[in-house]
């Protein structure tokens, strides 16, 4: 079926550590993986303020909204109201530079492939503020929801990233692994990426050759509360990659820079 995903198979996760993000610098890699705690809610914008100010590094969150290609506070708050991701403190009791708080993602990457096996990427992206953030190349990726399964995120990144007219039939996908380092939408946050790989090939209703753009439908501006000072992604800019010598080196690369540079 086109754009709906089949029953989900089962996961194994194993470590590993992402490429580069889209910050000139090199956010430090975590320490290998550790046990967390409950996630923790928040009622208010403040209320996350607060809870994150002194579990960050002098400036972190200053800088959220105001580097180019991060995001805002008022972000990261929509991201736990609907459940695209959670802040949880580890459950040892380390000393530092053991982290405080983690951001915890589940993202689905797309790997779909066209008629003659071409793999579709994203270059970059138009944010609401102006901003043209770099992306990889690095497939169709989407944060996962609460009981949303691999594929099912795929079919809704499908809709919301290559629109209505997209008909892509979603495949499967083969496992999970996790990845952690340092957020690069939210400098300083430590964040634990579980990456699900989707198979996918397109049906029609994408352009099969060349560079092409598209409207981002899935993201809202928000006209009131936290929502008004988030920053969104307005408009997707793609390109269609051969293989050379089935590089799956390159192919990895790019998941895992969906999940690193994206989230």
């Amino acid at each position: 079926m086109e754009n709906s995903p089949p029953p989900a198979p089962a996961a194994a996760a194993q470590a590993t550590r992402p490429d580069p993000v889209h910050r000139p610098e090199d956010p430090a890699p975590m320490r290998s993986p550790s046990p967390l705690r409950p996630p923790v809610a928040f009622p208010t914008l403040d209320s996350l303020a607060v809870f994150l100010r002194p579990r960050l590094p002098p400036g972190a969150l200053a800088s959220w909204g105001a580097v180019p290609g991060t995001k805002t506070l008022a972000n990261l708050f929509l991201e736990l109201a609907v459940g695209d991701c959670a802040l949880h403190a580890p459950a040892d009791a380390a000393p530092p530079p053991a982290p405080r708080v983690v951001r915890a993602v589940h993202v689905a990457t797309v790997r779909i492939r066209n008629s003659r096996g071409a793999r579709l990427v994203e270059t970059r992206q138009l944010l609401s503020d102006g901003t043209v953030r770099r992306r990889g190349p690095r497939p169709l990726s989407e944060k996962m929801r609460p009981g949303e399964s691999p594929e099912a995120a795929a079919a809704r990144a499908v809709r919301e990233e290559l629109g209505a007219r997209a008909h892509v039939r979603i495949l499967g996908g083969d496992g999970a692994r996790v990845e952690e380092r340092e957020s690069a939408s939210y400098p300083g946050l430590p964040a634990r990426y579980v990456l699900h790989a989707v198979d996918a090939e397109v049906v029609d209703g994408v352009p099969e050759d060349g560079e092409f753009e598209t409207e981002e439908t899935g993201e809202d501006d928000g006209d009131a509360g936290a929502g008004a000072g988030a920053i969104t992604v307005k408009r997707h800019y793609w390109d269609w990659i051969d293989d050379d010598d089935d590089d799956s080196d390159s192919e990895r690369k790019e998941v895992a820079a969906a999940g690193a540079r994206a989230h």
